[in-house]
């Protein structure tokens, strides 16, 4: 493969596994910065500001400016902003999602919103996910910031933003639209975000039903690294490939 311009890092799996920093990630951001190649580090998780994640990743010993951590928070606000410029939505969710939306100039409302968005947050209500079923069924369009259906926390496995979507669509038989990977838009958006061709840029991640094939639907070469949740043997089984594989970030040539 030749050496690209740009990268698309996804964060869980491939930065860190936990809280951890994986051996020889902050090398390969230094390096990235050093030779001013253009780069995102993106994660599905919209709970998070830029700042917020920033501060996570300094935890574990990653250095990553602000300005390049992408969420599918902002990719949802991205989209919402497309389709329906100053719009209203009413919002489920943590600082991440409620920032990215204020800062695209939607109004957060209970009364008649043009969209439902959920997200993850560790106060789901029974209260507020009625109140996005009565919603959705008079009508307002319902969005999903990730598909996820679990997530690891300290206490173990938690539900995330699919579960409660799935609890939704099944009081109303309305499907969400997710914006987050798979969905090859959260790349697009990611790229609009870098100022980037498909063409000139790789995807690097951990899993073949979301970083792989993202990156695929979406024009670019990808790399699986098998620090997360893949092995060389599960590869495969799926039917398509990652351009190449390598055992961590820190063995990709820049």
């Amino acid at each position: 493969m030749d050496k690209k311009k740009c990268y698309l890092l996804d964060m869980d799996g491939v930065l860190l596994r936990g809280s951890t920093a994986i051996p020889g990630a902050q090398q390969f951001i230094e390096r990235l910065l050093v030779e001013n190649i253009q780069f995102a580090v993106l994660t599905n998780n919209p709970m998070f500001t830029q700042r917020d994640l920033q501060h996570r990743l300094a935890l574990a010993g990653l250095n990553v400016p602000h300005d390049h951590l992408f969420t599918s928070a902002m990719a949802t606000a991205q989209f919402l902003n497309t389709q329906m410029p100053g719009g209203s939505a009413y919002v489920i969710g943590e600082a991440g999602l409620t920032s990215a939306l204020h800062d695209v100039g939607y109004l957060q409302t209970e009364s008649s919103p043009d969209y439902v968005v959920l997200g993850e947050t560790t106060n789901y209500s029974f209260e507020r996910i009625s109140k996005a079923v009565r919603l959705v069924a008079a009508g307002a369009r319902f969005i999903a910031t990730n598909p996820d259906a679990s997530g690891p926390s300290e206490k173990g496995i938690e539900p995330a933003c699919g579960a409660m979507a799935a609890l939704i669509q099944k009081a109303t038989g309305i499907a969400p639209y997710f914006i987050g990977k798979p969905n090859p838009l959260m790349m697009r958006s990611a790229l609009r975000f870098l100022g980037a061709h498909s063409e000139e840029t790789v995807m690097v991640g951990d899993r073949m039903d979301t970083d792989v094939v993202a990156g695929m639907e979406s024009g670019m070469e990808t790399i699986l690294v098998l620090t997360g949740v893949t092995t060389k043997d599960m590869i495969t089984k799926f039917p398509y490939r990652p351009t190449i594989v390598v055992d961590s970030v820190a063995d990709i040539e820049v």
